[in-house]
């Protein structure tokens, strides 16, 4: 009977033990899966930012005008509803839409206004962007045209000079946002005229017109070869046939304020092709060697002057047209020999190529929205290409490099996403890795040591009552929501650490004085009882009250010492002083404290239970033969508990490196990159939840952030491998742990 019962338990222990092998097999690859599903989701995420751009050919039919001869083909090309739509102009001012695809003429309008040139015909359209065309008619006379779905409406059209017989090279007219026009025309003769019509309204509610001329006398003018203006009308830039850029900058009245010449080819290659990219800001310079140069305004000397800011890849003939897209820095170039070059200006990508030789093109457009290419031959035959550029911004330069930005005075790492339309993102992930490890280093270099000496103070110097009451209680701490700490940090210590600046940094000489003056008194109270009783475990009563005596001589000082030396304002001698440090409200001071809150717990428990599981027998071996108490933890338990010390500090570390909430609430959020603890710093997790709000599912900042989520990854994964690894040397090393 007892035999049988026995069987039957054995039984039953052996199914249970199967069915609890396999529940816990199951729960692990069930947990290594989702780890692995979720890095693959993540990465699967950021993998089209690497991708190449792509131009799929789209077979299109010959436009045959019904009405004049089209000189110029798919200004505004667009992709809609599955067909490709193209504006065409005639000589005459009528304007078409025709879907390429099928040939079908969508609509035809002609130009209101167009009857005040019934004997002259057009000769030139320039395409402004967001629907917008600067029109150059023959007898000279310029018109700013808005080409809407079903309206086309002329703005403003300026005659010529009539005084001037000379014929007209090119002309531009723009307007600006305080309707004031601009129109600059270049004669053959090499006079350029500037005139500002500035349109208002009175007092009285009449029309009052003010119109201004301005005739550039300029040695270099005759010899311009490539002209252009940016789309207020404020700014005309010129190149030359011996290498050189000019740069006039108009006032309100259209007087030329700021006149710049700068030596762009020092071997006097001629310039033949200028544009403005998306913002007015970045100079697009084509060259007759095939080069294709980027220029901007950069401060110098408290001048702004133009400084080549990017250098795109070369064509293998001379420049004739640079076409910039209206959504991004991307820009279009067509050389002599027929062929076009798409390249991003921030990243100084190469994108892709197309046209061929034997077909050469003359004309080229790109859609409003970058995503397709049109292209004339002279024949008339209009070649299409279907784009996906996909993130043409992003490179390993852009995300780990130093970037000359609009804006900036020289390469820096940047990150910033926001700022308008015609506004150039930054993408640099190296301020938020500095930021990560900053925050990181700082709420280490106060959480290590606590939890340390915390941790052997507590496993070998004080009274086994004191141990049962602290270790939960540094246990607890951990239960506080990151969420409350960061809010107690930003909302209440960082005020106060504002106030009391200077009295924080004098702690940190007046506490090791007085520390060190008190353990020279004690020496002499040794000889006494009950000094010794209360070394016995019982330091910390007589520490405690030191501490506060510290803290009070530091607090007493503060204020004589800053009307002294700092004159009474510590932080604003911080900043304009010798050292020149910015003081923060919300810095890496108040990292330190709050992060290093929430990290003190973990390492503090893991260290305790390392240097409590050293044998006691290897303790008592040491003392018994004449060494303290000190001289034991440092020579015997440390080195035995090492392997778990270590793994106690880098848990801490990933937790650190991945807090969230805490470094979101006490830090301005500011990518900058800089050590000093006095300022803020944005981190890799506190940037994914600033973002993500904002960030279009599938576009380019959304896949950013998301391999702002790789790299945390990684960079967790290789710390701890890494403390993996110096574990398994150290537990070789001492063999116990």
């Amino acid at each position: 009977m007892d035999d049988g019962l026995k069987t039957s338990s054995t039984r039953t222990a052996k199914r249970r033990d199967v069915a609890a092998r396999w529940i816990i097999t199951l729960g692990g690859v069930t947990v290594i899966a989702s780890v692995a599903a979720i890095l693959a989701l993540i990465v699967g995420v950021t993998i089209p930012l690497f991708q190449g751009p792509r131009a799929d050919a789209i077979p299109t039919v010959t436009l045959a005008p019904s009405n004049g001869k089209p000189i110029y083909t798919a200004v505004d090309c667009a992709l809609s509803g599955g067909g490709m739509i193209a504006t065409v102009w005639s000589d005459r001012g009528a304007i078409a839409r025709v879907d390429l695809l099928s040939g079908k003429p969508l609509e035809r309008q002609r130009l209101s206004g167009v009857e005040k040139h019934p004997k002259h015909r057009l000769q030139h359209v320039e395409p402004l962007g967001r629907g917008r065309y600067s029109l150059l008619w023959s007898d000279g006379a310029t018109s700013l045209v808005e080409v809407a779905a079903f309206d086309v409406r002329q703005l403003a059209a300026m005659p010529a000079d009539p005084s001037i017989k000379t014929p007209i090279v090119q002309a531009f007219l723009r307007r600006s946002d305080s309707d004031a026009f601009t129109q600059a025309v270049r004669y053959a003769d090499g006079r350029i005229v500037v005139t500002r019509r500035i349109d208002a309204e009175t007092a009285a509610g009449e029309q009052d017109t003010q119109t201004h001329r301005t005739v550039l006398h300029d040695q270099l003018v005759s010899r311009i070869a490539a002209m252009t203006m940016d789309r207020a009308g404020a700014a005309l830039y010129a190149g030359t046939s011996d290498g050189r850029l000019i740069r006039w900058q108009f006032d309100d009245a259209g007087e030329p304020s700021h006149r710049e010449v700068v030596r762009a080819f020092s071997d006097g290659r001629a310039v033949t092709a200028l544009t403005l990219a998306l913002g007015d800001v970045s100079l697009v310079v084509g060259d007759r060697a095939g080069g294709l140069s980027v220029w901007a305004p950069v401060a110098a000397d408290g001048v702004q002057k133009l400084h080549r800011i990017h250098r795109l890849r070369s064509h293998d003939g001379a420049i004739e047209r640079i076409v910039a897209c209206e959504r991004n820095k991307t820009v279009a170039s067509l050389d002599a020999r027929g062929i076009v070059h798409l390249d991003d200006l921030t990243s100084e990508r190469a994108l892709i190529s197309v046209g061929s030789e034997s077909s050469p093109l003359q004309q080229i457009a790109m859609s409003p929205r970058g995503d397709a290419l049109l292209g004339r031959e002279s024949s008339g035959r209009v070649i299409a290409w279907r784009l996906d550029l996909g993130s043409p911004e992003i490179s390993l330069n852009t995300l780990f490099g130093r970037v000359f930005y609009e804006g900036y005075n020289k390469p820096e790492y940047a990150w910033q996403t926001t700022g308008g339309e015609e506004f150039e993102p930054k993408f640099s992930l190296t301020p938020l890795l500095f930021g990560t490890l900053k925050g990181t280093f700082y709420a280490m270099l106060l959480a290590v040591p606590l939890s340390l000496f915390g941790a052997m103070y507590v496993s070998y110097f004080t009274t086994p009552a004191f141990r049962r009451a602290i270790k939960p209680a540094v246990e607890l701490m951990a239960t506080v929501p990151s969420v409350v700490i960061g809010f107690m940090a930003a909302l209440w210590l960082a005020p106060i650490l504002e106030r009391w600046a200077l009295t924080f940094c004098l702690s940190f000489v007046t506490l090791p004085v007085v520390m060190i003056a008190f353990m020279a008194i004690w020496q002499g109270l040794r000889r006494f009882d009950v000094a010794r009783r209360v070394e016995n475990g019982y330091e910390f009563l007589v520490v405690l009250p030191v501490l506060v005596v510290g803290a009070a001589l530091a607090v007493g000082l503060s204020g004589p010492i800053e009307t002294w030396l700092f004159d009474g304002h510590f932080r604003r001698w911080l900043f304009e002083g010798p050292l020149g440090l910015p003081f923060d409200q919300r810095n890496c001071i108040l990292i330190a404290f709050g992060l290093g809150f929430t990290v003190i717990p973990i390492i503090f428990s893991i260290a305790e239970d390392s240097l409590s599981n050293v044998p006691y027998s290897m303790t008592a071996a040491s003392m018994a033969v004449g060494a303290s108490r000190w001289q034991t933890l440092w020579r015997v338990v440390l080195p035995s508990a090492s392997p778990g010390i270590f793994a106690a500090a880098m848990i801490g570390f990933g937790r650190a490196v991945g807090e969230t909430m805490i470094v979101l609430m006490a830090t301005g959020n500011t990518p900058i990159m800089d050590w000093s603890p006095l300022n803020g710093m944005r981190t890799l997790s506190a940037n994914i939840a600033v973002e993500i709000p904002e960030a279009p599912v599938g576009g380019t900042l959304y896949r950013v952030l998301f391999l702002c989520a790789v790299l945390l990854f990684l960079l967790t994964f290789t710390v701890n491998t890494a403390a993996e690894l110096v574990r398994q040397r150290l537990r070789k090393r001492f063999g116990r742990f």
